[in-house]
């Protein structure tokens, strides 16, 4: 990868590692299905600039298809992750966030029949192994363990929405409309479906400058000028190569947490993060064990 594309890698898991720390300082005063919805509605504002006609026309085609990538891959998510950001640190947040690319990896082998390697199935085993031991070393954070483990499970449907999204959307738009008319339709298709229920749920009292800077934030930055970077990544460098900012985000968001929350950084917080992404790397690809075929021939080929 060229420096410029390092760089946008390294500021979009920056950015995404932020959602969860600004999702933590508005979850309390807005309330989870205000902050959520105030954040899709927000995106959606931004994103207007992108509505080319071309785009409007992909989008008017493919209106229901792009509607449902709306739902799962951000009205839900955005509301279960900020219901659980009232209860769980931001860093424990964006490890869970981790899971993602484990869920696509089995649900494409349970439901389309992508063939794993020995070497993917260990990465599952090892990521859920890591899962466990997170939420087994977080429940009682904060509000005592009930609270602590609906957050945890709010996490867990999170990405199982995303992993729905991502299976959904590969299978029917991957032709005939380009990657940000998706990204725009969405927002849009998520900022309608959630403006009844912002409204109904708005928070009785005014929520302070601190909490609509979280959503100013988590809208302009963490959302839509997040798409725009990824998917221009994605352009550049392709779609396996643009998913290492999985590995980015529990990093910043932990990093985040820590500098402007004071959270602790836990053995549970610490280690499971270690052990998910080890999984993660191993499903993924990116880190393969050398067969000893391999190593052997090293050898050879060394002292040849």
């Amino acid at each position: 990868m060229k420096t410029s594309d390092i760089v946008a890698l390294l500021l979009l898991g920056a950015i995404w590692g932020a959602s969860f720390l600004f999702m933590r300082m508005g979850a309390d005063e807005f309330g989870g299905m205000a902050l959520a919805g105030m954040r899709a509605i927000g995106a959606a504002i931004c994103s207007i600039p992108l509505l080319t006609r071309t785009r409007l026309v992909e989008m008017r085609t493919h209106w229901r298809d792009i509607a449902i990538v709306g739902i799962a891959n951000s009205a839900l998510p955005f509301v279960l992750f900020s219901y659980a950001a009232k209860s769980l640190p931001a860093g424990v947040s964006a490890i869970s966030d981790a899971i993602a690319p484990l869920l696509v990896a089995l649900s494409g082998w349970m439901l389309l029949g992508e063939k794993l390697s020995a070497t993917q199935a260990s990465g599952l085993l090892i990521g859920f192994t890591g899962v466990v031991w997170l939420v087994l070393g977080t429940v009682g954070f904060n509000g005592g363990a009930h609270a602590t483990g609906w957050a945890m499970a709010a996490c867990l449907g999170a990405n199982v929405c995303y992993t729905f999204g991502a299976q959904y959307s590969h299978r029917r738009l991957r032709s005939g409309v380009t990657p940000l008319s998706v990204a725009t339709g969405s927002q849009l298709a998520a900022a309608l479906l959630l403006l009844p229920f912002t409204l109904w749920t708005w928070p009785a009292h005014t929520p302070g400058w601190m909490s609509w800077l979280a959503v100013l934030g988590l809208a302009a930055v963490c959302t839509s000028l997040a798409y725009v970077l990824f998917y221009g990544l994605m352009a550049r460098v392709g779609a396996s190569r643009s998913m290492v900012v999985m590995f980015l985000i529990p990093v910043f968001g932990v990093v985040w947490g820590l500098l402007f929350l004071h959270e602790p950084v836990t053995l549970a917080m610490a280690g499971g993060c270690v052990v998910i992404l080890l999984g993660v790397a191993l499903t993924t690809g990116l880190v393969r064990p050398r067969n000893r075929e391999s190593a052997l021939n090293e050898v050879v080929s060394e002292r040849v």
